[in-house]
């Protein structure tokens, strides 16, 4: 079989993306404006919420909602244990605490059976990870958290769907990522999403360094000597039109892409579902998964090699792997600032140490996937 070079992922760009960005250069309108604005109405119409902010990444839309919902010191934000170290990181920011929460092992996402113990009179918001593109069991959290604001980290999740609602829509707040790896594109870039009017309206000031008009509304306004008040203490996380461009074209080829990658999923799991060493990803039918990623979970007593090993001998036929993701509570920074132990969350230190992402993206065809499936029959 001759030696193919399968990257972990790889963003679907062309023609119509340099062409839309081509527009926005020729107007020399760069910054956040109108090409922003069309975005975050598709992205909006397209999530069936009322209101999307576009910025510059999913960290600072996650950081925009902590602040947003009052979140300081003294408050506790619950966090799923095995996450991308941001959807932590933006507690700290706010001199909040990070409390960590198992996951569940067969979907990698917070385990609401673990949630209610977790909660006390300082919580002041969850963030439940819709995490490769599964989105959380969020009527069993809501069920827990009763009154407590709901931050959906959906970094990973554009598209994404639970009982027919979309991502983004199931909290108070949701979080999108536009990082290459993710299903859709700007470079970098992030979404917040809300239908509340109110929260919408503090984060789109949050984004401008608390501005109470956009540069937009300034730069066109009748009145170019009045100078916009700032009655927040703001950040500049807005994203530039340029982004916004490549985002337009984007999300319009969103639903064709996790179409696409929704068919070599169900490839991947009907053709290595025999491989007794090798879980597959889980879900109901309450769930449209987004395929951010393609994760699989190595179990070490039953396979031939570890995970890491079995990562290699991957790598050495073209075919690049990843953990899924990493334990937030088994890095170092966090291990020390709290004092927890690698097996104070089990489930995520397992997922830590044996999840393996294979390769699942729009710019495979069919050779790569049957490349891949072979080469993991043959280990």
């Amino acid at each position: 079989m001759e030696k193919r070079n399968i990257p972990i992922s790889l963003p679907v760009t062309g023609e119509e993306e340099w062409q839309a960005t081509k527009e926005s250069i020729m107007t020399g309108w760069l910054t956040s404006g109108p090409k922003v604005r069309e975005f975050e109405q598709l992205f909006a119409e397209r999530h069936q919420v009322k209101h999307a902010i576009a910025v510059t990444s999913a960290t600072t839309a996650l950081h925009l909602s902590v602040v947003a919902l009052g979140v300081g010191p003294g408050d506790e934000v619950i966090v799923p244990a095995f996450t991308w170290v941001s959807t932590a990181n933006v507690v700290l920011y706010q001199g909040a605490k990070v409390v960590f929460v198992d996951i569940d092992p067969k979907t990698f996402n917070l385990d609401p059976s673990k949630l209610k113990e977790k909660i006390t009179s300082k919580t002041k918001a969850i963030i439940p990870v819709h995490l490769f593109g599964l989105c959380a069991n969020m009527d069993d959290i809501k069920e827990v958290a009763g009154n407590i604001p709901l931050i959906e980290d959906g970094a990973c999740a554009a598209g994404s769907a639970f009982k027919g609602v979309p991502a983004g829509g199931l909290g108070t707040l949701g979080c999108f990522s536009f990082h290459p790896r993710k299903s859709v594109t700007t470079g970098e870039g992030g979404m917040l999403t809300t239908n509340d009017d109110a929260l919408a309206e503090k984060i789109g000031m949050l984004r401008n360094h608390g501005a109470s008009v956009s540069e937009e509304q300034r730069h066109h306004g009748p009145k170019p000597y009045i100078l916009p008040d700032f009655n927040l203490l703001g950040y500049n996380y807005r994203m530039t039109d340029l982004q916004g461009s490549v985002g337009i074209v984007q999300v319009k080829k969103l639903d064709q892409f996790i179409d696409e990658r929704d068919k070599w999923a169900a490839f991947y799991k009907e053709q290595l579902k025999d491989i007794e060493w090798l879980s597959l990803p889980e879900y109901g039918t309450d769930y449209k998964h987004g395929w951010q990623s393609f994760v699989t979970l190595v179990d070490e007593t039953k396979a031939p090699y570890s995970r890491n090993e079995i990562m290699e001998k991957l790598q050495e036929k073209g075919i690049s792997t990843r953990p899924g993701t990493h334990a937030v509570h088994m890095l170092t920074y966090y291990k020390e600032k709290y004092g927890i132990r690698p097996n104070d969350f089990p489930a995520a230190k397992k997922a830590n140490d044996h999840s393996m992402a294979i390769p699942l993206h729009n710019r495979m065809v069919e050779e790569d996937y049957q490349y891949i499936v072979d080469a993991l029959k043959n280990i």
